[in-house]
């Protein structure tokens, strides 16, 4: 969840650079390690980044800075959680849709006349939300990307990577299977 966190929100900040790469992806990662490790050893719920940084980064949050402002919130609003109870869940539902228009927007990226290429993005889009699960969406979509590359002759287009993460996912699913 977090890997697709980080390319949606490298996204829209313009941060994905033309090799495809993320600079300081490796410290993110790191971050959020740690986050989750420390918040397990504490007893918490699982500590992870959220898709609403998208939010942030769209209203120009590029630093350090913005996380800072949002933990202080986050703080903050432990004094008021009786008040945010009291409002409906329904409320919030506008702040999720513009969330989502705003996740949307690189859709328009993709080659669509390039099936090979659009097919798995559609797949990754669909099984992220009938999965109820970001990684299982990218899981398949890597693995409509693969298939479909290697049933089309366009084989040497899969980098070995793709093919290493692609193999990792079988192995996922066939010990869930188990």
């Amino acid at each position: 969840d977090t890997v697709g966190t980080l390319i949606g929100c490298a996204g829209k900040s313009g941060l994905i650079q033309k090799d495809g790469t993320i600079p300081n992806c490796k410290e993110a990662l790191f971050a959020d390690a740690l986050g989750t490790t420390v918040g397990a050893m504490l007893g918490t719920s699982t500590v992870t980044t959220f898709v609403e940084s998208a939010s942030g980064v769209a209203e120009g949050g590029r630093t350090g800075l913005t996380a800072l402002t949002v933990a202080v919130l986050f703080l903050l609003s432990l004094f008021l959680e009786p008040l945010f109870g009291s409002i409906p869940s329904a409320a919030t539902a506008p702040a999720l849709i513009i969330v989502g228009v705003m996740m949307i927007t690189p859709v328009s990226d993709i080659e669509w006349t390039e099936y090979t290429e659009s097919i798995p993005a559609f797949l990754t889009m669909l099984f992220m939300v009938c999965a109820y699960s970001i990684s299982d969406g990218i899981m398949f979509g890597i693995l409509s990307y693969v298939i479909l590359k290697s049933c089309t002759g366009k084989i040497k287009e899969i980098k070995v990577t793709t093919w290493v993460v692609a193999a990792l996912f079988v192995a996922k699913i066939i010990f869930k299977a188990l």
